[in-house]
């Protein structure tokens, strides 16, 4: 896939006869589904029973870079039979996938209920941590200001432990060096911002290689330290942390940055890392923090519940007073520009994305 193409697989199989034909119906959701691609079968076999079975693909194109996509597959079989009453056009469930940016790596697996949506840019890099065989994070890095955009990461109680923090940072191996802070012995110039995790330790610290990587400067951005990243941002952090651990489930998380709102012009500040003065890290002017927490029948997502967090990068008196910031993330997409959860069902998605709970009702959820 590239930023504006993608190409769709599909299957078919106990078909009375090759079907006459195969294609994708696509759009932007569920109930606009109005553009037609005609597909190829590329495969074909009939088993003993008489039966045919297949796979069949086509190449969308002209795509908008970041948009999200939905898409049905269906198959046509021609001839009477056990259909002869029905139509005899039979379609797949529908599925979704959403483009990348350019120069972005995919970042695409529909399991991942915590992706956001991609940007437009080749200054935009999306880049995945993964332990072994096991997810660790996915952000959206940029390489002008020197932070990521949003990270986002599943959370579950097998994370969280008590190792002692790594003594340093390093850089992230799957982006050139040059295109990241040297933050890795020392932090920002002066007192003021440290090294704030996108992802934080406390969420990692319970499996060292895991941990390893929230160390990466790439998941770093200049955070006030005093009355901020040790107050109530942590304080925040602490309270996610306890609710995964107090409900044994695993919940998805998007923290983020941001310069400006949409429509908004604000002036961006920069900051050099102690160690190379000759960088420039923006500094953000906003935070927020999205929650995800859903209900399963089997491998299915029925329920769902969100929560969202925003925050002006200042100092705070009340450090216990974050649950007071809550927005929806609707809210939050609107500020961002950023699509949240797609891989979400729309129907779910749509619902959740627009209601404002408190914390004790997400809690109780």
């Amino acid at each position: 896939m590239s930023s504006t193409e993608a190409t769709l697989s599909g299957s078919f199989s106990g078909a009375s006869s090759t079907p006459s034909e195969v294609a994708f119906w696509w759009g932007t959701s569920s109930s606009s589904l109005t553009n037609c691609a005609i597909a190829s079968i590329t495969s074909s076999s009939t088993g003993a029973d008489g039966l045919v079975s297949g796979t069949f693909s086509a190449t969308l194109s002209g795509l908008t870079p970041g948009e999200t996509y939905v898409y049905q597959a269906c198959a046509t079989v021609s001839g009477s039979g056990e259909y002869a009453s029905q139509s005899n056009t039979f379609w797949a469930s529908g599925t979704k996938f959403f483009t990348l940016s350019s120069g972005a790596e995919p970042a695409l697996d529909e399991d991942w209920l915590e992706l956001p949506s991609s940007i437009e840019g080749s200054r935009y890099k999306v880049l995945n941590a993964n332990s072994g065989s096991e997810r660790n994070y996915t952000c959206l890095y940029d390489t002008q200001y020197m932070v990521s955009l949003w990270t986002a990461y599943p959370l579950n109680s097998s994370h969280i432990g008590s190792l002692d923090r790594p003594k340093s940072w390093s850089y992230n191996p799957a982006l050139a060096e040059n295109l990241q802070p040297n933050l890795v012995n020392h932090s920002y110039s002066g007192s003021k911002y440290s090294r704030g995790h996108m992802i934080p330790n406390g969420s990692r610290n319970g499996v060292s290689q895991m941990q390893k990587q929230t160390f990466y400067v790439t998941n770093s951005a200049p955070q006030i330290q005093n009355k901020f990243n040790g107050g109530i941002w942590a304080e925040l952090e602490n309270a996610i942390q306890s609710l995964v651990i107090s409900k044994n489930e695993e919940v998805y998380i998007v923290t983020g940055s941001a310069f400006e709102k949409q429509g908004e012009s604000k002036s961006v500040s920069y900051v050099s890392p102690s160690d190379d003065s000759s960088q420039k890290c923006g500094i953000p002017n906003y935070f927020y923090k999205l929650v995800l927490r859903v209900k399963y029948s089997g491998s299915t997502v029925v329920s769902a519940c969100t929560i969202g967090f925003w925050f002006e990068h200042k100092e705070y008196s009340d450090q216990n007073a974050w649950a007071n910031y809550s927005v929806s993330v609707d809210q939050v997409e609107e500020w961002t520009g950023f699509d949240f959860f797609v891989n979400l069902p729309d129907s779910i998605e749509n619902a959740v994305e627009s209601a404002t709970p408190s914390w004790s009702e997400f809690k109780s959820f």
